[in-house]
C-alpha cells in the first residue's frame, strides 16, 4: 500500500498482520481504541510492511501523513507518547516471537485469550462483563495455530470450566487456570 497517512482506532479494534508464502496470516498485534496504526512507515519513509483489519464493529480515521508530520514537530507531549506506543509493540511483537516459538498449542491459545482479555480490560469492562468477540481463525492467527485446534481447546478450556462460549464471544470465567495453563511466567 502507498505512504499517504496514518490511521486512528476511534473505536473497536483492528489486527495487524502479515500474510506468509502459503497465504496464512500471522496476527502479531491487536490495536484498540485511540491507538495509531501505519505510522511505523510515514516514519521510516517506507511501504506499509504490514497489512490492517477490523475484527469487530470499528470506526477508524485517515490522518494525512502531512498532518500527522505536523503534529510531530509541533508536539513533544504527542512525540513522547508515540515513542511509548512504540516501544509497547516492540515488546509485544518480542513476546509474540517468544510465544510462537517455544509455547504448546494449549499455552499459545492460552497467552492469547489473556492478551485479547486485557485489551477488552482496558475500556474499563468490569471483570465479569469481558466478551471477547474473535472469529476462531483471528484467534488461530493470533495464537500461530491451526483453527481445529482452536475449537479442540476451546472446547477443552469450556470442559475445565476456564472459558464460556457463545458463537464468536468468549468469556473468561477462571483467569487463574487460564494463566496456569498459559505456564507463562
Amino acid at each position: 500500500m502507498s505512504l499517504s497517512g496514518i490511521f486512528l482506532i476511534r473505536s473497536g479494534k483492528v489486527k495487524k498482520y502479515k500474510v506468509d508464502n502459503s497465504a496464512k496470516e500471522q496476527i502479531f498485534y491487536v490495536a484498540n481504541q485511540v491507538e495509531l496504526i501505519g505510522y511505523h512507515a510515514v516514519l521510516s519513509e517506507e511501504r506499509y510492511p504490514d497489512s490492517a483489519a477490523a475484527i469487530e464493529d470499528s470506526l477508524i480515521s485517515f490522518i494525512p501523513k502531512e498532518d500527522f508530520i505536523s503534529i510531530l514537530h509541533r508536539s513533544p507531549a504527542f512525540t513522547s507518547q508515540l515513542q511509548k506506543a512504540l516501544s509497547h509493540e516492540f515488546t509485544v511483537l518480542t513476546n509474540s516471537i517468544s510465544v510462537i516459538a517455544q509455547r504448546t498449542a494449549p499455552e499459545r491459545l492460552a497467552i492469547a485469550l489473556i492478551v485479547l482479555r486485557e485489551k477488552h480490560k482496558e475500556e474499563g469492562s468490569a471483570e465479569q462483563e469481558i466478551v471477547l468477540n474473535i472469529s476462531r481463525m483471528d484467534l488461530a492467527n493470533m495464537a500461530g495455530i491451526a483453527q481445529e485446534n482452536v475449537i479442540r481447546l476451546l472446547e477443552e478450556f469450556k470442559a475445565e470450566g476456564i472459558v464460556e462460549t457463545d458463537g464468536r464471544k468468549i468469556w473468561v470465567k477462571d483467569i487463574k487456570r487460564l494463566v496456569k495453563k498459559s505456564n507463562y511466567h
